[in-house]
């Protein structure tokens, strides 16, 4: 009786262990077996609800799985989704981002996102945008549409009043950059560096985040030794540069000139002012004629002496560059001949000869 009952003891303690190894083994397999393979043994769904998913930057593991469920594509528990993103460290590697994603069960849906990169969304600032053009960028549709490549081209962003409010707002700019910021949102667009950025939101508050902080990575150096109201100075001059020049080798030679007129108080003289004092009719100038400087704006650099109040564009890099670093010069003239390279002159006699220059030319 004794042996019959040692038996079975023992009987059920071999059938423990190989039970034990058995799910060792299994979970050893699960957890190491490739992702190839669970294609093959258990496939994951081809079709189903697609969802598109935000992740915002800053998110923990916790608050991104929470995400998930929010928007539409956890089937289950969202405690279940943290065990499965744990299980394959996805809560150490989950970035900021678009995930287009099918509904799925906790699972299979961290399933989907092992070795899945996050969409991110394309616009770019040209050189020599305004704040019309700006607004056209941002402006329409604000569901993102994913590409196949993960990013996307913006197309439109949100409502003006929201761009208005996102470039007042000093909250959206590097803290020590605020101090050198003029105050009306006309100037504070000259402070968005041109670029092609990826963002994660399709906003005029992320935008202004991004390109204002490259734009003080690249001159913060330069502005933080000079009074604000240098750094607006310099935004104006940098603006009217990038109108004026084609070609940026003459970026610093054109910067020389209007400090040149400055300094002697001689109207700039500067057509692209005038086409911006047109634009903000309503009127578009594709080329200034002598009746056109008549209009009475302080953008009429012809007809006021000085500056322009505000930046009449986003200046590029090599304008930028120009206004802090303008050529020293005895240039007070110049006109561009027909392949867009200037002609520059000292004294009015001699700019009349490019003029007639240029003409021929």
């Amino acid at each position: 009786m004794m042996k019959l009952k040692h038996g079975v003891l023992l009987g059920v303690i071999l059938a423990l262990l190989l039970w034990g190894l058995v799910v060792t083994g299994a979970f050893s397999f699960y957890l190491k077996v490739p992702e190839a393979l669970w294609e093959d043994l258990m496939p994951l769904p081809k079709s189903g609800e697609r969802v598109s998913v935000l992740i915002e930057p800053g998110m923990s593991a916790r608050q991104a799985a929470q995400a998930f469920e929010t928007q539409g594509a956890l089937e289950g528990s969202v405690s279940r989704f943290i065990y499965w993103m744990t299980r394959f460290g996805l809560d150490r590697r989950i970035r900021a981002g678009y995930y287009q994603v099918i509904r799925s069960d906790p699972w299979r849906l961290a399933r989907q996102l092992r070795g899945m990169r996050p969409a991110l969304l394309r616009v770019t600032i040209l050189p020599g945008m305004d704040v019309f053009s700006l607004r056209d960028v941002l402006s329409g549709d604000e569901n993102p549409r994913l590409k196949g490549d993960g990013a996307q081209d913006a197309s439109s962003f949100a409502p003006a009043d929201a761009l208005s409010a996102a470039l007042l707002d000093n909250e959206n700019y590097p803290e020590e950059m605020r101090a050198k910021l003029p105050s009306d949102e006309a100037s504070r667009i000259a402070f968005l560096r041109p670029e092609t950025y990826l963002v994660v939101e399709r906003t005029p508050q992320e935008l202004v985040r991004v390109a204002s902080s490259a734009w003080w990575e690249r001159w913060g150096a330069s502005a933080d030794i000079l009074p604000p109201a240098y750094v607006q100075k310099n935004a104006v001059i940098a603006s009217m540069v990038e109108r004026e020049v084609l070609h940026d080798v003459e970026c610093q030679t054109v910067a020389g000139v209007i400090q040149n007129r400055l300094e002697k108080k001689m109207p700039l003289q500067i057509d692209a002012t005038v086409v911006y004092a047109w634009k903000l009719r309503g009127r578009r100038l594709t080329r200034v004629l002598n009746r056109d400087l008549e209009i009475d704006s302080p953008y009429n650099t012809y007809r006021v002496s000085g500056l322009p109040p505000h930046p009449i564009c986003v200046p590029g890099a090599a304008a930028w560059d120009a206004a802090f670093r303008p050529e020293v010069n005895d240039y007070l003239y110049y006109v561009a001949g027909k392949n867009g390279y200037h002609y520059f002159a000292k004294t009015y006699s001699e700019h009349l000869r490019n003029v007639k220059k240029a003409r021929e030319r």
